[in-house]
């Protein structure tokens, strides 16, 4: 491809908008341009490498078995109200109404549209397992738009469903895609790290995800440098320490506490620690309403009680609903629990141990209370505290370790959620019919593209996997005249003539702007053909990644053929290493 005739809007400035450097850089090398808030156009530079990205996922999904479909983006609501999802799924799904006032989905994700589908495709077992997917736009009504195309409000998804007629064989499905994975990520320069995490309103019984550590990843990981245990905060168990005792007052006693409702002015007007308080969380769903009574010290891990309660919203009980029912906000104790709450005690708390609770009126906290002697014995017990840095890991004990991430990828083992909802079911070996079971995975495409520039670029620009570059050598020509043009297309021809993927720089501009442009862009491997060629015979390979340049005399295009073909194959060799 010749310079002279693309389109290549290489920008000098950072965006205004672009917080982090994926964004910048996207735009600054020509990659995309934004359409509005969440939406982006893909240029030809950019397209090539999402285009690449599409066809390794393919390749190795292809060799697993999986077949591709491409199903349509609009979906009937009907699909959605099926699954009970139509509801659940909340603001963040688009919906369109037609001119019949039909209800339909802007795809976010398509379990219902392929289960529609596969329903009347399967008859028999042995007709399974059976894995399905497509490379196909998705929408999400992100209410903050962020950070490009990695927190988009429309975006390219590689979405995988596998059916099953039993675990068993759901299991090995599952541990395919898991190894795919890998190779996938691996191949697109990727390192990742897969983490236990929750399953949200997708359901089902396991969930993983594949994790880049980025200062900027929305996800907090959870990570033990001893045994290995990796998992999204959102999922971690929390862990008490056995030697965990409480260190205030053990006589129980109602005190004043006038004005102080923040567990940190109570714990400091009474001389105790935050971790020897209980504190209340008041939240509702709807109709239901629950009081979660957590440890002072402690967040509420909201993804924890909704996957507990079965909920798929929860939002704050506001101060005057409480006062309504007789309940004073900021004094709130374990003891004041009553219909219609729910009592939930979170796992953090040790029952015998003595702590401060609110008193249940205003300017007053209980010091001395002991959960197993004032509490309704009937409260539940749950694990919905969030797990932080430093607490014991829940496999061998040792502290975690906290490291944001970007979530690229994402594997479900869904059971028999949607299965059941479609009837899904085909006869077994003694012909029975079996309801089937099911597992889900997908990964971010666009994402996946802008991850892999987050963790490849330096200050001159990107510096792309030769895997997924746009193009794998440039080659910038200074010559000057018609002779000049003719010997740079020889050079031209004969990379190319060898299977080389070349964007050939032959526009009329000096070598400064095009050596820069081609490093913005992060071609992994640069050919110059300049002034020094023209008078003393030299070239130069410039090896993007390394910052390492080679100059050295041209002796014909076999050697430098060769020559480019080794840097390749070490740019090639670095995927299988990292």
């Amino acid at each position: 491809m010749r310079a002279s005739k693309y389109i290549l809007p290489t920008e000098k400035e950072n965006p205004a908008d672009a917080v982090v450097a994926s964004h910048r850089l996207m735009i600054r090398a020509g990659l995309v341009r934004k359409s509005g808030s969440g939406f982006y156009f893909f240029l030809p530079m950019g397209l090539r490498v999402l285009k690449k990205i599409e066809n390794i996922v393919r390749q190795e999904m292809d060799a697993t078995g999986a077949l591709e479909f491409e199903l349509p983006i609009l979906t009937p609501s009907e699909f959605w109200e099926q699954s009970g999802r139509w509801s659940a799924m909340g603001p963040e799904m688009f919906r369109v109404k037609d001119r019949h006032d039909q209800w339909y989905a802007l795809g976010p994700t398509h379990e219902e549209s392929f289960s529609y589908l596969i329903k009347p495709l399967l008859k028999s077992y042995k007709d399974l397992p059976v894995n399905v997917y497509q490379i196909h736009t998705k929408f999400r009504d992100e209410i903050r738009p962020r950070f490009g195309v990695i927190r988009s409000r429309e975006f390219i998804m590689k979405d995988a469903y596998s059916f099953h007629l039993d675990d068993a064989s759901l299991d090995s499905t599952y541990q395919d895609m898991r190894t795919a994975y890998r190779r996938i990520f691996q191949r697109c320069g990727l390192k990742t790290i897969p983490v236990q995490a929750d399953s949200g309103s997708m359901g089902g019984s396991a969930s993983e995800e594949f994790m880049v550590v980025s200062p900027i990843g929305e996800e907090t990981l959870l990570l033990c440098g001893k045994c290995g245990y990796n998992s999204n905060s959102e999922k971690t168990p929390f862990v008490l320490p056995k030697d965990f005792h409480t260190k205030g007052p053990k006589e129980k006693k109602e005190v004043p506490t006038p004005g102080k409702k923040s567990i940190q002015e109570v714990a400091e007007l009474l001389s105790v620690r935050p971790e020897d308080t209980i504190k209340t969380v008041a939240l509702k769903n709807g109709k239901e309403s629950v009081l979660v009574f957590l440890r002072g010290d402690l967040e509420l891990n909201e993804n924890k009680l909704k996957t507990a309660l079965k909920w798929t919203e929860l939002e704050m009980i506001p101060e005057a609903e409480l006062r309504k029912v007789g309940l004073v906000p900021g004094y709130i104790g374990p003891s004041d629990a009553k219909a219609p709450f729910r009592a939930i005690l979170d796992s953090s708390i040790r029952k015998e141990e003595a702590y401060v609770v609110g008193a249940g009126k205003e300017d007053a906290h209980i010091i001395g209370y002991v959960p197993a002697k004032e509490m309704d014995p009937g409260a539940e017990v749950l694990d919905v505290a969030l797990t932080r840095e430093g607490d014991p890991c829940p496999d061998c004990g040792t502290p975690l370790k906290a490291e944001k991430g970007i979530e690229v990828g994402h594997i479900f083992k869904l059971g028999d959620k949607y299965t059941k909802a479609f009837q899904i079911q085909v006869l077994d070996q003694q012909g029975k019919a079996r309801t089937l079971t099911m597992g889900c995975y997908g990964i971010g495409v666009n994402r996946t593209m802008a991850t892999v520039i987050e963790q490849c670029n330096d200050e001159k620009g990107i510096h792309w996997p030769i895997s997924i570059a746009p193009y794998e050598v440039a080659l910038v020509t200074l010559g000057k005249g018609p002779e000049q043009e003719a010997k740079s297309k020889e050079f031209y021809d004969a990379l190319c003539g060898e299977g080389f993927e070349v964007f050939w720089d032959d526009r009329d501009l000096g070598p400064g702007f095009k050596f820069k442009d081609s490093e913005l862009i992060g071609f992994p491997i640069r050919v110059t053909v300049g002034k020094k060629f023209f008078e003393t015979g030299e070239i130069s390979l410039y090896d993007r990644k390394r910052d390492r340049e080679e100059i050295f005399p041209f002796s014909g295009f076999d050697d430098l053929i060769s020559r480019v073909e080794r840097l390749r194959q070490e740019l090639v060799q670095d995927l299988t290493e990292e």
